[in-house]
């Protein structure tokens, strides 16, 4: 039968297209059929100049582009469709073993590549990931997105996180997450994932920093039966879970050299062995990383490989810490609080304008983990109707008004002198009627008379 014969679905109105472009008449060939038992329409020419030709004159789902061209590289064909089409995805076609060309492309804003010769499985694959992608119009409304899933704010520094993600996840780089501690990582992880064509596939978080460095390999390959004692069946590891989806590696600088660069194959060829095997098996898996640790850094100390490290910091999104975003705290508060008393079968208590003050001023080194923290404590031992700065239990060097006195000891220690001062102060002005002192106060009778107990201040 016919190349021609093949291609009949050209007269179906409703297909989508795609453009494919290669100078190698084979390859052509080979892609256009295959497109064309797919169901899509492909146009398939030879040069940079001819494809910016068909992409004036019409709208395409899809772009395919070897990185060689006659008049050119692939390189200058995806920056021409950022620049001029945003929206189309555009995947490259990269020679065996160049993971630097794929880096680049990747880095320009391709949305995938593939390498020669060309596995057709990984190819529809592909071309089935990008061709469900959302629509710009469905993915540009991050805010709703952002707040159902739990970024909130309205500050510059989330707004910019929005505005990454939205991007990022229209692509399918590599993604490096930076950001302190408790900043959120693994949500944006999660945002990117929902947000692009992998979202009705499995997402897949990894502590790397949790796992034997003896059981690593089983862990993210899996393993056949009777590959080592123990291995009663075949089992998966991660990448074949999250085969379709993403994996989503947390505190990936925990992984010891000798892993790393079985991570870096695995990602490179988009194929891996299960301990115990003979043979390797595709793996169509997005890889996102994320870090508190400087990777660069580790890079120059020698405990993180360099060629690992461009692998996987295609694109770096970094997550801003809570004290860059001091204007987001009342709406996060609220937010945490009316979850907290939800799931506690409670109303949820107003913030003191004080303790509100407080919290805006305090640095908050756990971010957003240790502002719940704070807020759960706050309001299993709250004393009365509303949350008050004695209730957040902060450090007083960070409270405004409130300086500790004392220059050495713990933090409960500077806790609990400043809360024996106020008692004290309080009881002195109502002379020592403990009724009136706990008004004073803004805590219940019952809550002040605990407290001098706590604080041995019954005598």
């Amino acid at each position: 039968m016919s190349l021609k014969n093949e291609r009949r679905p050209r007269s179906r109105g409703d297909a989508k297209r795609v453009l494919v472009v290669d100078d190698e008449a084979d390859i052509r060939e080979l892609l256009d059929l295959t497109l064309a038992r797919m169901g899509l329409l492909a146009d398939c020419v030879g040069s940079l100049a001819e494809a910016r030709r068909m992409l004036a004159s019409q709208r395409y789902q899809l772009c395919l582009t070897d990185m060689r061209l006659p008049d050119g590289e692939g390189l200058e064909l995806v920056r021409h469709i950022a620049e001029a089409v945003g929206d189309l995805p555009v995947a490259v076609i990269t020679a065996h073993g160049s993971a630097e060309n794929a880096v680049s492309a990747l880095k320009a804003g391709a949305f995938d590549y593939i390498a020669k010769p060309v596995s057709l499985d990984q190819l529809r694959g592909m071309v089935k990931s990008a061709l469900e992608l959302p629509s710009p119009d469905s993915t540009g409304d991050m805010g709703s997105m952002g707040e159902m899933s739990g970024l909130l704010g309205e500050s510059a520094a989330i707004e910019q996180v929005r505005g990454m993600i939205d991007r990022v996840a229209r692509s399918q780089a590599p993604v490096h997450i930076t950001g302190e501690s408790g900043s959120g990582k693994e949500l944006a992880a999660r945002l990117i994932h929902t947000q692009g064509a992998r979202r009705d596939r499995a997402f897949v978080p990894v502590n790397c920093g949790a796992i034997p460095e003896n059981l690593m390999e089983s862990e993210f390959f899996g393993y056949r039966k009777g590959a080592f004692t123990g291995a009663n069946d075949d089992r998966d590891g991660f990448f074949q879970v999250s085969d379709g989806g993403t994996l989503f590696l947390d505190e990936v600088a925990e992984l010891p050299l000798t892993m790393q660069v079985k991570l870096l194959r695995a990602i490179q060829e988009k194929r891996v062995r299960k301990v115990g095997a003979t043979s390797e098996e595709s793996v169509d898996v997005r890889v996102i990383c994320a870090t508190h640790q400087d990777l660069k850094s580790l890079v120059e100390l020698g405990r993180f490989r360099q060629d690992l490290f461009y692998r996987l910091n295609v694109i770096e999104l970094r997550m801003p810490a809570l004290r860059e975003c001091c204007e987001d705290i009342p709406m996060l508060a609220q937010h945490i609080l009316d979850r907290l008393a939800l799931a506690a079968n409670l109303a949820p208590p107003p913030l003191a304008a004080q303790a509100l003050e407080a919290l805006q001023s305090y640095p908050f080194p756990g971010n957003v983990r240790e502002l719940e923290n704070v807020l759960e404590r706050a309001l299993a031992l709250m004393a009365g109707d509303s949350i008050g700065v004695v209730d957040l239990n902060l450090a007083p060097s960070q409270v405004p008004g409130l300086v500790a006195t004392t220059t050495g000891g713990s933090l409960q220690d500077h806790l609990d002198q400043v809360e024996r001062q106020a008692i004290s102060d309080a009881l002195k002005q109502a002379n020592n009627n403990r009724t009136a002192a706990a008004r004073l106060l803004g805590v219940t009778f019952r809550s002040l008379r605990y407290r001098l107990a706590r604080l041995g201040m019954n005598e």
